[in-house]
């Protein structure tokens, strides 16, 4: 599950309906009723914050976000979107990273999933972190 406050429009996330877990887009947010709507391969749907799960931020995933991918001589991986950076110390390990677009630079960051991801680089970069290729 994610907390309500922590989401927002332009967020992927995986949407639970029936027991199949699909991924979408975070389209509408409802505060009143603190429902998400979440655009999936099937459909546009309200879900209640108990049916939506985090995606891990891991290489698949960075992959599938467009990020290309910098294996360093100290094991060390680096991603790349543009002008944003992400490292992580050893290959497979997200447990810590580093992320910086031009003088903003964060150390550690709370970022487990890929919408926590987005989030940031939303605040970082002004724009919204999609899976588009960047030109």
């Amino acid at each position: 599950m994610i907390k309500f406050s922590e989401i927002k429009v332009g967020d992927y996330v995986l949407a639970e309906y029936e027991g199949q877990q699909r991924n979408g887009e975070v389209t509408r947010l409802n505060g009143d009723e603190k429902q998400v709507c979440v655009e999936t391969d099937v459909q546009e749907f309200w879900y209640e914050t108990a049916h939506l799960f985090p995606i891990a931020l891991n290489d698949e995933s960075l992959t599938w976000l467009n990020f290309t991918k910098e294996d360093r001589e100290d094991g060390s991986v680096k991603y790349k979107k543009g002008s944003f950076r992400l490292v992580v110390p050893k290959k497979g390990d997200f447990s810590s990273i580093e992320m910086w677009y031009r003088e903003d630079k964060r150390h550690h960051p709370d970022v487990h999933f890929v919408h926590q991801l987005q989030n940031h680089y939303h605040d970082m970069v002004k724009v919204h972190l999609t899976n588009e290729v960047m030109a």
